[in-house]
């Protein structure tokens, strides 16, 4: 059962710092040695407005998380640093804030590929698990590629591939992204 996310904090972004957020980036929680890095497809106005990632309101990636048993208690977006001692980290194919991710072009996303997978030869995780079926075709050129483990990988860590936990994804509920990320946590500790 996924349960609603606790408030986020007392800050409240306002139209004019979502405004300013655009094209802005968020750092990303990385380190050596991790379990799974998740990897979003960039980031909305709101979350680089807060600057923490999946930070909107609705999006269901903190509470998939939980209810997928990644972590103990149910953690916001402001608390994105404990995943480190999980052995989780974030990161995005395309850094660059928009107000939606349809705003980005192909050329961006290719090159977020091989960005991102300059990142994951150098941190080495288990498993990059991409959250967004179509950033992930894109950014690697599979087109065909469904939800769930991949046949490529890249060096020793084996790609995942999950729905977009956007509150804007009507196509999985909450309770789909928990049983999804529980089949990913499942995987990860059987390997």
């Amino acid at each position: 059962m996924i349960v609603e996310m606790p408030a986020l904090s007392s800050f409240k972004p306002s139209k004019a710092d979502l405004l300013a957020a655009r094209d802005k980036t968020v750092s990303d929680v990385l380190s050596p040695g991790l379990s799974v890095v998740f990897v979003g497809i960039n980031p909305g106005l709101y979350t680089a407005a807060i600057g923490h990632h999946f930070g909107r309101p609705g999006n269901r990636f903190w509470p998939a998380l939980h209810a997928g048993g990644f972590t103990p208690t149910l953690l916001t977006p402001f608390e994105e640093s404990e995943l480190l001692t999980l052995k989780l980290g974030i990161t995005n194919v395309v850094a660059r804030a928009t107000a939606t991710a349809d705003e980005l072009g192909a050329d961006e996303f290719s090159a977020g590929g091989r960005m991102l997978e300059k990142k994951i030869r150098k941190f080495r995780p288990r498993v990059m698990a991409v959250l967004g079926i179509g950033a992930y075709r894109s950014a690697f050129g599979r087109p065909k590629a469904a939800p769930g483990l991949q046949e490529e990988a890249i060096g020793d860590t084996a790609v995942w591939v999950l729905p977009n936990p956007s509150g804007l994804n009507a196509r999985f509920s909450a309770a789909d992204f928990g049983a999804l990320f529980a089949d990913l946590r499942r995987w990860t500790q059987g390997h």
